[in-house]
């Protein structure tokens, strides 16, 4: 099974099998394929959410809802398949767990789900399944991040950092914010408790600075003193930027909620600063983002062939979009309102392109597989 410049695999359900075992059922070549399904593939989920939001915030009812009911779909077609992988595959699986290149994948499941329940509230206001969802997203998030740092840290053979980080690992700050995110919606109605859900918001907002701060900065020494190829250079990259996006609108949510707590209010100043701090930093990336890209595919004459990590692209855009759309609503700043209304264009499009992908190549790995006049 070919890998993509991360070390994580080459789409597996979307690229052509290989011809083996002509003879195979639909059912044995999905089999066979889940063994090296990519962990990450939850971006999908997170990129069709935040976009669906971002339309709901601009006005877009038309596409907000389609994407959203689009999203349940995907949610549970790729809980299934992880589910059966875990099953079908269970050492490959705990592998991935303990591989750099791909253990961090594991957290957009965190990320998927704090982005549902997101969804559940702002589009449906149902907060009972909002509330579930937080609590497995909680869940997840105590399970997987302690549990992939920690085999990462123990394993005795490691490879360099050259090799070993990508901008995957970023997926950490988006999951904890996105428990952030969800815990300072939903606390907007948790009477009594209000304010210990706050303060929980609160938390993993910082943990969450804290976490970007860590890892950017060792992406950051990659960029600046390691050769970067073209084919290393690849789209995960974006979440250097979506990172501090979700992490301004989860400083945003504090900000709404300070109104109704007197310790979010002493704090008031440090926290706007601090999210327009990380605002600021989610702006810097765009431009030399853009122009690696650049680099990359047009001066290196890079392929767009579809590959999972372009969802990876998608959500940053999205976050962007719905980052800069609360910081301007919260904070009184309208004349940042134009840059969420064209960032949502751009948004869609990506979006589009990406799943049209996705759909072109699902067509190819179904026509690939033998049918009974075959065999």
């Amino acid at each position: 099974m070919p890998t993509d410049y991360h070390g994580n695999s080459k789409d597996a359900l979307s690229s052509p099998p290989d011809g083996r075992g002509a003879g195979s059922t639909l059912w044995n070549r999905i089999a066979e394929a889940l063994r090296d399904f990519p962990p990450a593939y939850f971006a999908m989920v997170m990129a069709t959410g935040i976009v669906s939001i971002a339309c709901h915030f601009l006005g877009y009812e038309l596409l907000a809802f389609p994407l959203f009911y689009l999203n349940i779909l995907l949610y549970c077609i790729l809980w299934a398949l992880t589910i059966a992988r875990l099953i079908l595959h269970r050492e490959r699986f705990v592998k991935d767990l303990k591989t750099h290149n791909r253990g961090a994948g594991f957290f957009t499941i965190i990320v998927s789900t704090g982005i549902m329940g997101n969804q559940a509230v702002i589009l449906a206001d149902a907060r009972q399944p909002a509330l579930i969802l937080l609590g497995v997203g909680i869940i997840f998030w105590v399970v997987l991040i302690y549990t992939v740092f920690t085999l990462f840290t123990v394993q005795p053979e490691k490879p360099t950092l050259e090799i070993g980080i990508n901008g995957t690992w970023l997926v950490a700050t988006v999951a904890t914010q996105s428990i952030s995110v969800l815990s300072g919606i939903l606390a907007q109605e948790a009477g009594q408790a209000r304010n210990v859900w706050l303060f929980f918001s609160l938390c993993m907002f910082l943990t969450g600075c804290m976490l970007y701060l860590l890892i950017i900065a060792l992406i950051f020494y990659r960029f600046m003193f390691f050769e970067l190829t073209p084919q290393s250079l690849g789209h995960p990259y974006w979440i250097n930027m979506g990172a501090v996006a979700i992490t301004t609108l989860a400083g945003t949510t504090l900000i709404a909620n300070s109104s109704g707590s007197p310790f979010l209010m002493s704090i008031l100043p440090f926290t706007t600063g601090f999210t327009l701090f990380f605002w600021t930093t989610a702006t810097w990336w765009i431009p030399l983002l853009v122009l690696l890209g650049i680099w990359r595919f047009v001066i290196h004459h890079g392929g767009f062939a579809y590959d999972p990590s372009y969802w990876s692209m998608v959500f940053p855009l999205g976050m962007y979009t719905t980052c800069t759309f609360q910081l301007a609503r919260v904070n009184g700043l309208e004349f940042l309102m134009p840059i969420p209304r064209l960032f949502i264009f751009a948004a869609i499009l990506a979006w589009a392109l990406t799943f049209w992908g996705f759909v072109k190549s699902l067509r190819q790995f179904f026509r690939a597989v033998p049918t009974d006049e075959d065999l």
